[in-house]
């Protein structure tokens, strides 16, 4: 298989420093320090864990690694990888733009996190959810299913509302952390009912091009196909590709608030940076304020439960092995089911964003492991440790 480093041939701006291709060919996999995470992601192309993947390494402002190695797809003809394959975002769709929108709001005084969802939609008081407040819908603690039920051909939007908001319980509102794509179905609808806007378009308008996230979008069009990473044959034995892979999303007419986004590495490493910046109270086109931003990325889930989540990050649960060995508890991140995850350290100034469509041709691969360990192995080439990260302070 034909591999190599990919590397971007225009400049582009982060934060408030600019590299050109030229510099970061330079922090590419020849450079020691990252050559433990450029072996981690050969061995695992190798191993057929992932056709490829595209790494980036953030820290202090910069971009100080990136790797593109592998295929962007294996049928029905090879293809290279390269930094602007698009990929299909899955979950990091929850917490980079649902999320995001719902604490937009939050901030405008137009909603708020213990409010009773049942306000606003009275009919997803039955079957006991009428208590149930924003707050535990976004850390993941509503009591509700992990998704709607696809064992029948149900199709449309408003079929895929409706299930929703007539969807049962699991356990008692508050009680365990249960991941759940329907907590963030309800929130993208909140979105819409509070804006007045489709999801997709209220994301493009307040998220999107406020960050000046140019290739990122919901519903690719046709002539983007080409640069996308396809995931997987679908139920009626047609690839993937442009198209959500997450079933209920596709269902529901490609736009969810627990599925649906498709960006780059140039524009997800654009949010990270944006991100950090406004924790960090530098310049930052961010669009929230920052003390509603460490709402999202400090424990809100309820009290007494040890599976800490934000509003809308993961912080401690058992999905946070993108965190690494060294990273601080401070840290917060999530993964997509399609392969990709963004972990960000605010104590160290860095974060670790891996994209790969792991799923692709067939399914049935994990990047779970990978992931771990090039984020221990990315702490340690910045020259953290468990013991200075355990002294933090935080943000």
């Amino acid at each position: 298989m034909k591999t190599s480093n990919v590397l971007c041939r225009r400049s582009f701006l982060l934060g408030t420093v600019a590299f050109s291709s030229t510099q970061l060919a330079a922090c590419a996999g020849r450079n020691a320090p990252f050559g433990s995470v450029e072996r981690l992601v050969h061995d695992a192309v190798r191993a057929g864990e992932t056709p490829g993947a595209v790494v980036v390494i953030g820290h202090d402002q910069k971009i100080v690694y990136r790797l593109v190695y592998g295929r962007r797809a294996c049928v029905p003809v090879p293809e290279a990888l390269t930094w602007g394959t698009r990929f299909d975002m899955a979950s990091l769709t929850k917490p980079t733009m649902t999320a995001l929108a719902v604490m937009q709001l939050v901030e405008q005084g137009r909603l708020g996190v213990d409010d009773r969802v049942s306000r606003y939609f009275p009919e997803f008081s039955s079957h006991g959810k009428g208590e149930i407040s924003v707050r535990l819908l976004m850390t993941h603690y509503s009591g509700l299913p992990p998704d709607l039920p696809l064992d029948d051909p149900w199709t449309g939007k408003a079929e895929g509302i409706r299930r929703a908001m007539e969807s049962g319980l699991i356990n008692p509102p508050g009680e365990k952390f249960v991941y759940s794509d329907i907590n963030y179905i309800v929130l993208g609808l909140l979105v819409e009912k509070l804006s007045g806007l489709p999801l997709d378009r209220y994301a493009q308008s307040h998220i999107l091009e406020p960050l000046g996230m140019t290739e990122s979008c919901y519903r690719p069009a046709e002539e983007l196909r080409p640069i996308t990473a396809p995931t997987q044959y679908d139920e009626h034995g047609e690839m993937l590709r442009g198209v959500v892979h997450d079933p209920t999303a596709r269902r529901m007419g490609g736009v969810a608030g627990h599925a649906g986004l498709f960006s780059d590495a140039h524009d997800m490493s654009i949010y990270a940076q944006a991100l950090l910046d406004r924790l960090k109270d530098r310049s930052s086109r961010f669009p929230l304020r920052r003390e509603t931003l460490l709402l999202m990325i400090t424990p809100q889930q309820p009290a007494g439960k040890t599976e800490l989540r934000g509003l809308g990050w993961d912080i401690d649960t058992h999905y946070s092995s993108p965190r690494g060995d060294v990273f601080s508890r401070n840290s917060f991140g999530h993964t997509g089911f399609t392969g990709t995850s963004l972990w960000i350290d605010p104590d160290s100034d860095s974060y670790v964003l891996i994209l790969t469509n792991r799923v692709h041709p067939s399914g049935g691969h994990s990047v779970v492991r990978l992931r771990h360990d090039v984020a221990t192995a990315a702490g340690r080439a910045l020259g953290l440790s468990v013991e200075a990260q355990a002294g933090s302070k935080g943000v």
